[in-house]
């Protein structure tokens, strides 16, 4: 059916093309051959009637093309537009799949140890897979919603983790309507844990700043680290942040890593 439709859209066009090509050569070489005028005026001595119909075909033939035009763009949009949504699921769908592997392994070494953490780390752990799965799929989700999948991230670690750690949340949102791009936060926070508290015996820290005013989001998030135990290279979760942020949020963010004195910053901006 599809073939059939393509077919004879094409021999349409075809068609339309050969008359509009016919039209002036026709008449052309009909004033040339047959009449033998020496210089032509296109429809200078033909009825009035027969003039207006000639302009009003081209005329819808000019609305036609542009008809045309604008719908072959809007299907490159819509085409690229996808292209760009699905791009954006397989980046939200490689977030956090590690952090979920290593804590089933830690879990599985625990439950013998301790069944009642166990069962609460299982919980939260839950919690956290529900988001990520559901919550994720959407192109934006309420910020508070965001907030509340942070704190549940960080609660898990307090639990995981036998060590004293200092991590501090603070929190300042003007308009509780603004929404964000879901698991983007997540990717900041998971590194801090597994680059800076995850290394360090004492005195680790984690200090985040998220805040909204004016239509913007501010995220700021400073943690300790030791240096003997950075990465060579960049890791993949701050590509797929990178990338993902050119794609949600072209021209409308701002993302800037400092590293002084063992101590690591990232800060992330939206409009």
């Amino acid at each position: 059916m599809i073939s059939i439709l393509k077919r004879n859209n094409w021999l349409i066009l075809k068609t339309i093309v050969l008359i509009t090509i016919i039209i002036p050569l026709g008449i052309t070489s009909y004033e040339t051959i047959i009449l033998q005028k020496k210089s032509v005026e296109f429809l200078g001595d033909y009825p009035t009637i027969v003039g207006v119909l000639v302009l009003i075909y081209y005329l819808i033939l000019l609305v036609l093309g542009v008809i045309w035009v604008l719908t072959q763009l809007k299907s490159v949009l819509k085409l690229k537009n996808e292209k760009t949504k699905n791009e954006l699921l397989h980046l939200q769908s490689q977030v956090n799949p590690h952090f979920f592997f290593n804590m089933l392994n830690n879990l599985y070494g625990m439950v013998d140890k301790d069944a009642e953490k166990s069962k609460k780390l299982i919980l939260k752990l839950s919690d956290l897979m529900r988001y990520s799965i559901y919550e994720g799929e959407k192109s934006l989700v309420p910020l508070e919603e965001e907030i509340a999948y942070l704190k549940n991230y960080i609660e898990l670690h307090r639990m995981r983790y036998y060590k004293s750690i200092d991590i501090q949340f603070d929190i300042d949102i003007d308009d509780h309507t603004t929404e964000v791009m879901p698991l983007l936060f997540i990717i900041l926070l998971e590194n801090a844990f597994k680059h800076g508290v995850e290394n360090l015996r004492e005195a680790a820290y984690i200090h985040i700043s998220l805040s909204s005013k004016n239509k913007k989001i501010f995220f700021e998030i400073e943690n300790n680290f030791d240096k003997n135990t950075l990465p060579e290279k960049t890791g993949i979760g701050i590509k797929n942040i990178k990338r993902r942020l050119e794609l949600a949020y072209p021209k409308k963010h701002n993302l800037i890593f400092t590293s002084t004195n063992s101590v690591y910053t990232a800060k992330l901006q939206l409009q």
